[in-house]
């Protein structure tokens, strides 16, 4: 590609960062999103570049996992169903083709990375990078 910057799909791992919105801003965040369904307590918006609520899991589905109970194994495949909606699968495709040009880093509340749906989500933006390339 003539004049643009492409990134291999073997660079975007390190393209796409994930991190607590709480956590200090760094250089190397490059363009900061925040993914959640609500915007958290006592973040200011200069501290994001871009809000989304399209690959948050939905009002119902926050309720089940973190107020009745529900497992991470049972949140999983939920979340990833969610995400198969027309809407979130062309805001996962953008961030995908976002990465390609620069680093981006997935931000939400969560203090656990291993449970928390920005893992899930960087995973579904690698494998709409990897569809991009074929």
């Amino acid at each position: 590609m003539r004049g643009s910057r492409r990134v291999s799909v073997n660079a975007l791992p390190v393209n796409v960062r994930s991190k607590r919105i709480y956590q200090p801003k760094s250089e190397d965040d490059g363009y900061r999103v925040l993914a959640t369904r609500y915007w958290p307590r006592g973040v200011p918006k200069a501290a994001v570049d871009e809000y989304t609520t399209k690959t948050a899991p939905s009002r119902a589905l926050l309720r089940e996992f973190k107020h009745e109970g529900w497992s991470w194994q049972a949140y999983v495949p939920r979340y990833l169903e969610e995400m198969t909606s027309p809407e979130a699968m062309t805001e996962i495709a953008r961030l995908a083709k976002l990465a390609e040009s620069g680093t981006i880093t997935l931000m939400c509340i969560c203090e656990d990375e291993g449970r928390c749906h920005r893992s899930l989500l960087k995973r579904l933006i690698l494998q709409a990078a990897e569809e991009r390339e074929k």
